[in-house]
């Protein structure tokens, strides 16, 4: 769907994006992560021809952009740095216009007013009144423009910052909305600073820092086991008697051991037989923010935006930092 070959922007002697290689595949969720200032959206927007790279090479859907751009706009639908619109016109009107002279340009009159009412009613905005967009809140700001990325029915969805201003409720849904476009083929690209946003949803994950790409893997083994196993106990006194000198850290019911040999299996079978009531015993996995923390440093936007991840888990990355295999 998207492949980048050594893709660079300048700015004068600025560089904000530098040496970047992207592999999205088809049918993928990919998560675009890095502190705010990193290069994503510069990235995105490179991606969709509205800023042209310094050097190196792009191709969406097949085809190279910026020089075939025109082609691939009709099956991709975008968003990027927040929903745009005319404030003195409602939601219903500014979709109108946009279905209108987009790259489609549907002339029948009734489709279009169909497809409108179909996209706002999937954001959750079917109900929406005549007010113009400039009494809105942010939220429903957010859930025109995603209503606008969706009017082409795309196959490629590109969105930045999609859940800005929306709150827990709004958040989930856009989240069930994207997964259920997923299922039925749209490939989605989105790019983020918040960890928990990309960790709840996407399947492959891209972390840049500074311009430059850190990592790029599937998010299940950037989430591979640390090669500890995490025991919850009732009783963790009992636990950490047995155990001894194999528990490595304690946390009220919750005990973390370095590796036994067989495995969680051949463990749970050795505590049951001393006694040892168990709620639970998994293999510890590395939580996407220490990943990024670890790759991108301290005092970067992304490290204080950690959300919801495992703070249990280990700190040895370097085996994450593999490329995909595509």
């Amino acid at each position: 769907m998207i492949e980048t070959r050594g893709v660079t922007k300048r700015y004068g002697s600025h560089v904000a994006v530098d040496d970047v290689d992207l592999h999205v595949a088809e049918g993928a969720r990919y998560g675009f992560l890095g502190p705010n200032g990193s290069g994503k959206t510069t990235m995105v927007r490179m991606l969709l021809g509205l800023v042209y790279a310094t050097r190196g090479e792009i191709e969406v859907l097949g085809r190279p952009v910026p020089a075939r751009v025109a082609e691939v706009l009709p099956e991709i639908g975008a968003m990027v740095e927040g929903p745009a619109a005319y404030p003195h016109l409602s939601g219903r009107a500014n979709l109108a216009l946009l279905d209108a002279s987009g790259p489609r340009r549907d002339r029948d009159g009734r489709r279009r007013r169909d497809r409108v009412e179909e996209v706002l009613e999937r954001v959750g905005l079917g109900a929406i009144d005549r007010r113009p967009v400039r009494a809105y809140s942010l939220g429903m700001r957010q859930r025109l423009g995603l209503a606008g990325a969706l009017l082409n029915r795309p196959r490629l969805l590109v969105l930045d910052e999609p859940t800005n201003g929306l709150d827990p409720h709004g958040i989930r849904e856009v989240r069930d909305l994207l997964h259920e476009l997923n299922d039925a083929g749209t490939t989605v690209f989105l790019s983020s600073h918040l960890l928990a946003e990309i960790e709840a949803l996407c399947t492959t994950v891209g972390v840049v820092d500074r311009g430059r790409l850190v990592l790029e893997d599937d998010l299940d083994a950037v989430r591979g086991p640390t090669g500890r196993l995490v025991v919850r106990t009732p009783d963790p006194d009992a636990a950490a008697r047995v155990l001894g000198r194999a528990v490595a850290e304690r946390h009220d019911h919750t005990l973390v051991v370095d590796g036994a040999p067989g495995g969680p299996p051949a463990l749970a079978r050795h505590l049951v037989e001393h006694g040892v009531p168990l709620d639970g015993l998994v293999e510890q996995r590395r939580s996407l923010e220490d990943v990024v923390v670890d790759l991108t440093g301290p005092g970067s936007d992304t490290q204080r935006s950690r959300e919801h991840a495992d703070r249990g888990a280990g700190r040895s990355m370097a085996d994450t930092q593999r490329r995909s295999r595509r």
